[in-house]
């Protein structure tokens, strides 16, 4: 079974020498990239569902004021009855 990138790459940065500081300063940056590679990024996916959703009720909300406004319902009123005035 093949292994996971984070642990490839977790592998390859203990075989390297990662500084040339002290042993335990390779070992916290050791750990810090394993840390990194190793998270997951599902609540990013989640927030920008929730922000998206804010804004298309916003924007909704903001159209429907629009076009229940007097100007635009009667100029699209006397669209409707033109169009049903028409003759043929």
């Amino acid at each position: 079974m093949e292994k996971k990138f984070w642990d490839r790459a977790v592998g390859a940065l203990s075989r390297r020498r990662l500084c040339t500081g002290a042993p335990d300063r390779r070992a916290k940056w050791s750990a810090w990239w394993a840390g990194r590679l190793g998270r997951s990024d599902r609540g990013m996916t989640t927030s920008e569902y929730a922000v998206g959703t804010i804004a298309a009720c916003a924007f909704a909300a903001v159209l429907y004021k629009v076009v229940n406004s007097g100007p635009v319902l009667s100029a699209l009123q006397s669209l409707v009855e033109d169009a049903l005035d028409a003759k043929f």
